[in-house]
């Protein structure tokens, strides 16, 4: 199953930032964790791949709490 997300476009003077949000479902899926390093890297035009830096990182103990 896909998740359709919008890329969404900040345009300043000076700059440009790009953002991509993931859905809550894949990231728990994925077991991210806050503050986590992924990578990105291009395989093709219409292919990102995302990465973890340190394989496993995300898995094994509770996911962060959220701090109010």
């Amino acid at each position: 199953m896909g998740y359709p997300t919008k890329v969404q476009l900040i345009d300043r003077r000076a700059s440009q930032q790009w953002y991509v949000n993931f859905p809550a479902a894949l990231a728990q899926a994925m077991e991210f964790r806050k503050s986590e390093t992924v990578e990105w890297s291009v395989q093709d035009r219409n292919t990102l791949v995302l990465r973890r830096r340190k394989p496993g990182a995300g898995s094994g103990g509770p996911p962060d709490k959220k701090k109010r």
